[in-house]
């Protein structure tokens, strides 16, 4: 099966300011990355397209898509649109690209969609914005890509769908979407009590939501706990004909952002766990707000997808790649580890399995079997 890579410019040239945690480099990290590595060549790069506001409107408002396209022209907006869109807010600033960036990124994962109707793999790292909401911005996200996504692959004949999110944060966004559509199985993993407080054990839907918060400090053995207690059984049973993983970085120890303490390890296995289970897979990216952490772990997704083996010491051009980036305002960006610079794999995080969480396993591995 052909693995396809769904970049743009638009990442490398745009920000949501100098002091917002998306100031940093995401995307552009990993195109770069891949082609210093020989990965990316033009046969596998398809340049994403901008989604036009009519196929916007298929989940979002048309008055909140015509409020964002009229913010980027302004560059501002009033008291009343703040107010009632979220928009300029110090976690949804207006900034030169608010519009065709997230629109950007909402064509890439419709287009993943269209490619997926045979089978394929298909990386749309710009994607998984998970909390943007019909009406509104929400928690750095102005469009909800994955939910444009997965409506695309049920136009496009999907009967189910099986959409996995591993990002430290709940996704309040496409939860919002599916919970009464029993087509698309929800199952997120995130940490408890973190932004937005969403994601309850006990949130079912219409038995199609599966949430399980992890404890704060939680490592690879927890997340490998999920996945095969969890996801992996819930995915095979939900029997999908496309499977939608966003795969956000900020579960990494070194995230700013969160409480997790991962390696980029525990997100590949994920990856690797669910890869035999449909021949459909859009992997999209998310959270991760550590411009290292991101770049490595992407790149790491890349390869997976696409078959490359990881070198034990990145070459020059890599190398030179990472040693390119900075982390304005943030202590970590003062003296970056070395092998921040000379690899992609993190080295393994352990860590334990709290009693808890294997309570709250136990809770759904239950409710899992009286679903089957």
């Amino acid at each position: 099966m052909s693995a396809r890579f769904i970049g743009s410019e638009i990442y490398r040239a745009s920000s949501y300011g100098p002091d917002h945690p998306l100031r940093i480099p995401r995307v552009s990290t990993v195109m770069d990355l891949s082609r210093a590595l020989g990965w990316l060549p033009s046969g596998r790069y398809v340049a994403s397209p901008r989604a036009k506001p009519a196929a916007l409107e298929t989940w979002h408002r048309p008055d909140y898509i015509a409020a964002l396209r009229a913010a980027e022209t302004a560059q501002e907006v009033s008291a009343a649109t703040r107010d009632r869109y979220a928009l300029g807010t110090a976690a949804n600033p207006v900034y030169p690209e608010v519009f065709r960036r997230p629109a950007t990124a909402a064509g890439g994962s419709m287009m993943a969609a269209n490619l997926l109707q045979a089978p394929g793999r298909v990386f749309n790292p710009g994607g998984g914005t998970h909390h943007g909401m019909p009406g509104r911005a929400n928690g750095f996200c102005y469009l909800n890509d994955p939910v444009l996504g997965i409506l695309t692959l049920l136009r496009q004949g999907a009967q189910r769908v099986a959409y996995v999110d591993i990002d430290a944060h709940h996704c309040d966004g496409v939860a919002h979407a599916f919970a009464a559509d029993p087509r698309v199985a929800c199952i997120s993993t995130h940490e408890e009590g973190r932004w937005p407080r969403t994601g309850a054990l006990d949130e079912r839907g219409a038995g199609n939501l599966w949430n399980l918060p992890l404890p704060r400090g939680s490592g690879d053995a927890a997340m490998a706990f999920a996945r095969d207690a969890v996801i992996l059984p819930v995915v095979a049973a939900h029997r999908p004909d496309a499977i939608v993983l966003q795969c956000g970085a900020d579960a990494v120890l070194e995230d700013p952002l969160s409480g997790l303490a991962m390696s980029n390890n525990a997100h590949i296995a994920v990856l690797d766990g669910l890869r035999p289970l449909c021949e459909r897979l859009m992997v999209l990216g998310g959270g991760g707000y550590n411009p290292w952490s991101v770049g490595r772990l992407w790149t790491r997704v890349w390869a997976a997808l696409d078959g490359h083996d990881l070198p034990d010491r990145l070459p020059a051009p890599a190398e030179h790649v990472l040693r390119g980036l900075s982390f304005p305002g943030n202590r970590m960006g003062r003296n970056p580890p070395e092998p921040w610079f000379t690899t992609l794999a993190d080295p393994p995080r352990p860590g334990t399995i709290p009693a808890d969480l294997r309570a709250r396993v136990d809770e759904l591995a239950a409710r899992a079997r009286a679903w089957v």
